[in-house]
């Protein structure tokens, strides 16, 4: 028997997640654009009208296998709540997809509704795919547990959706408390948990986050052309076994962080719990830049080193460069020190490293909660047979202007004539000569074309 009241039910489904909202387009800030709300649960496919703007209110769900389409020149304006239980936020569920489709001159953003934005007045995009974790299944971290916020599973190539030129804006909902990075309450500016390889991830800006910026939780997405701006905690975090190509990454800082007890440009776990448990956290990453601020003191400030590996976590960092942290250009602590010593695996290769006093490597002394000095692994970076990074305080990076004036224009991270970043790309062996990575004779994130430059989408103000 035909279900005749099936039309009727579809409807119903699209309105409750998709209406329009009496917020006028002047108060939004957007010209002439009608505004239309997204709220509730999507539970069908739809695509946003790309004539319209869009106003996110408090938890919307894109469930029941449904896609969610954005296409160019659309901007999404968050809901601001003070509760983390009332934050904004977009939740792609396992075998929902959300397609991005931004272009350079325009851009996909996601944004506070607020006149005067801050970081923090909304939470995140999270993504929940069906590739692994090391903890089997999770469940989103700051959103209660559930079939909508379940991530992982055994679908290593599981299919997302697609994301190009997007930017996300003062996002990041509650920072957790010092040292708590496993608190309930932590929630990043982009979230890609359990998401596999199949999802297409590239050019993708995250600012004024209120925590980390991007956050892998497990999964195997491969990622490009990422840029954090003035985050809170880490750029780059890691956790539960992600393993992921990354390339052109840019993590950049023009001030201290006030939200977090030690912020880092590269930040990676294997769990909570310093453990064994496979898949290993092991993101594979070439030419990536990271920048701290220029002459900012790390002990008063919260920011702390280039790059932190810790509790279990391996490494494979090749071609990248490293400058501006104070507090030192990589840190390990106890749980990881032997494993990156000790395992062929370990890779930071063919890097320059570079810091606003000594250039130094640390150990996490856990007795003292403090840092030494850790000579052993300085020769593991530096050594010519196996390693051959380049670590100097005095080394001259010679890009073109790593720092502009605040408010004044983007950065240009693009290495000058002589500048030892145009040469000694190193793509050898198996995990590197993957087809992912675009075999780059420079080092860091940006040459030739800056295609980080101040534009519609890298807006770096």
């Amino acid at each position: 028997m035909k279900n005749l009241y099936l039309p009727f039910l579809l409807a119903l489904l699209f309105f409750a997640g998709c209406k329009k909202d009496n917020m006028t387009a002047n108060n939004a800030g957007t010209g002439n654009r009608k505004v239309d709300t997204l709220q509730g649960s999507i539970s069908q496919s739809i695509t946003l009208d790309p004539n319209k703007n869009y106003y996110l209110k408090g938890q919307v769900y894109v469930k029941n296998n449904a896609t969610l389409t954005i296409p160019a020149g659309i901007t999404v304006y968050a809901q601001v709540n003070a509760a983390l239980s009332a934050k904004s936020v977009l939740v792609i569920t396992q075998g929902a997809k959300l397609y991005v489709n931004g272009t350079a001159d325009k851009p996909v953003v996601f944004t506070s509704a607020a006149v005067n934005k801050n970081p923090g007045d909304w939470g995140a995009i999270v993504i929940l795919g069906k590739a692994p974790a090391n903890l089997g299944v999770g469940y989103a971290a700051g959103l209660p547990a559930s079939a909508d916020t379940q991530y992982g599973g055994n679908a290593a190539n599981d299919n997302s959706g697609s994301i190009t030129y997007l930017r996300l804006e003062y996002a990041g909902g509650i920072n957790p408390p010092a040292e708590n990075e496993w608190a309930v309450d932590k929630v990043s500016g982009m979230v890609f948990a359990g998401v596999g390889s199949g999802t297409r991830v590239d050019n993708v800006m995250v600012k004024y986050s209120n925590d980390d910026s991007f956050q892998f939780v497990g999964g195997t997405v491969n990622v490009s052309h990422l840029i954090s701006y003035n985050c809170g905690d880490d750029d780059f975090d890691f956790d539960l076994g992600y393993e992921g190509y990354m390339q052109f990454l840019i993590g950049y800082r023009t001030h201290a962080s006030s939200q977090a007890l030690r912020a880092n440009g590269v930040e990676s776990y294997n769990d909570s719990i310093p453990s064994t448990n496979t898949p290993l956290t092991r993101p594979v990453i070439s030419n990536m830049t990271i920048i701290g601020p220029h002459g900012i003191d790390a002990v008063k400030t919260n920011i702390n080193q280039g790059v932190y590996m810790r509790k279990g976590t391996r490494l494979a960092i090749r071609n990248s460069l490293i400058a501006e942290y104070s507090e030192g250009g990589f840190m390990v602590c106890p749980r990881t020190r032997p494993v990156i010593l000790n395992n062929d695996d370990a890779e930071f290769r063919s890097n320059l490293v570079n810091a606003d006093t000594v250039a130094r490597t640390f150990c996490w002394d856990q007795d003292t909660k403090g840092v030494i000095a850790d000579p052993e692994l300085t020769v593991f970076l530096t050594n010519v047979v196996n390693r051959d990074s380049v670590i100097s305080a005095s080394s001259d990076l010679k890009l073109a202007a790593m720092y502009a004036a605040s408010g004044t224009g983007a950065p240009d991270l693009t290495p000058l004539s002589g500048s030892p970043a145009l040469s000694g790309a190193d793509f050898s062996g198996p995990d590197f000569s993957n087809s992912f990575f675009a075999q780059t004779s420079y080092r860091g994130a940006v040459s030739g074309s800056n295609w980080a430059a101040q534009s519609a989408w890298a807006d770096w103000r």
